[in-house]
């Protein structure tokens, strides 16, 4: 045999051995291959199965820093604080230098009712990350609950300063809701004043200033800044009505109307037309206002008290009060609004001036039923 035909068995040979060798994969690579993965899940929401990958990890490099962080921002996202603690006393004990961790223990503190704890962890974690806005968060929810308004407000405000932008309108409101429910409505405006100046104008930001201007009578800066949330706001119709309102009570009435036709391009509702309406008839302009009065009819929901009963106020400056008397009484006669006090004592007095007693009789009756404080007496 020659040389030749002799070494083709060996080749063979050797190349299927190559074949079928399983390459050694290093333990730090398949280790952080599950890392990425497990984040993964988790990011998607798949928490279990997060979870598992990371047990697997755990496995191959039980000593990894990330391991217990990455458990303990999986089982705070599935609500279980206390196995989450741990897992960040552990990560702690690894990584003591690592602001988020001590966050996020100080924020699962709180949750479980342990306050100075929190404390001194969020304390921990802006002192190595002075920009941590989830603990300036955290301290200001505290100082909160402890009744310290002004150290809560000064907390929210700095997280509002060094937060992302998606988050700053938030915790600026924040610091608006305390000093609201303190009525401290110079402060209020103050505030909301100073941060849409620096840039902070989301239409949930320009709709609050535009209450603060409500609320301290500054009508004409409340109707702009109701204006600038409605245009980035293109699907709340809301927005727009707000402004004809205070337009027609700074009688610019040609901008009210401009104001509530905007309303009614992104949803045509039976309160905008009965408001056209009321500004058609206040000028003595009586088809215009039969024609929105059409289109209120033509527009009513039927389960809208609000949007009733203004159709029902209209009718009557029309003087078509039988209409609006049945309009009353059917919407009272719904179970869901049986107990609405004001509803019915409308539909009562209507009622005795059309005199109708059995209409005035069963609303009286449903004022009697939904009274608890001899509310029944003012019945007509």
């Amino acid at each position: 045999m020659s040389s030749r035909l002799r070494a083709l068995p060996l080749l063979a040979l050797l190349a299927s051995g190559a074949c079928t060798e399983t390459p050694k994969l290093d333990p730090k690579d398949q280790a952080e291959g599950l890392y990425i993965r497990g984040n993964s899940e988790y990011l998607q929401g798949n928490f279990d199965a997060a979870l598992k990958t990371f047990d697997e990890m755990k496995g191959l490099m039980p000593a990894d820093p990330r391991l217990p962080a990455a458990r303990g921002e999986v089982l705070l996202s599935m609500s279980r604080l206390e196995e989450a603690a741990k897992e960040f006393e552990v990560a702690l004990r690894l990584d003591p230098k690592r602001s988020t961790n001590w966050s996020r223990l100080g924020f699962i503190q709180a949750q479980l009712g342990k306050p100075e704890e929190a404390q001194k962890s969020l304390q921990k974690a802006l002192a190595l990350h002075p920009r941590d806005f989830n603990a300036l968060e955290q301290l200001g929810e505290l100082a909160e609950e402890r009744g310290e308004h002004d150290e809560a407000v000064r907390q929210f405000t700095q997280a509002a300063e060094v937060a992302p932008d998606a988050s700053k309108g938030d915790l600026t409101l924040r610091a608006v809701d305390v000093l609201t429910k303190q009525g401290r409505q110079e402060d209020v405006l103050a505030l909301l004043r100073k941060a849409t100046t620096q840039g902070l104008r989301t239409p949930e930001m320009l709709t609050t200033l535009g209450d603060a201007e409500v609320h301290a009578g500054h009508l004409a800066e409340a109707a702009t800044a109701y204006q600038e949330a409605a245009k980035k706001s293109p699907k709340d119709p809301t927005l727009w009505e707000l402004v004809g309102e205070i337009q027609l009570k700074l009688g610019k009435r040609d901008e009210a109307l401009a104001a509530w036709g905007e309303s009614l391009r992104v949803k045509d509702r039976a309160t905008v037309h009965v408001a056209i309406a009321r500004a058609h008839l206040a000028a003595g302009d009586r088809a215009a206002t039969e024609g929105e009065l059409q289109k209120a009819l033509d527009t009513v929901s039927g389960s809208d008290v609000r949007e009733m009963q203004e159709v029902a106020d209209l009718l009557t400056a029309l003087g078509r009060k039988p209409d609006a008397l049945r309009i009353l009484t059917s919407l009272g006669a719904e179970p869901g609004h049986a107990k609405d006090v004001e509803l019915q004592l409308a539909t009562a007095r209507l009622a005795r001036e059309l005199k109708d007693p059995a209409t005035v009789q069963a609303a009286c009756a449903r004022v009697a039923a939904a009274s608890t404080d001899g509310g029944v007496v003012k019945c007509p």
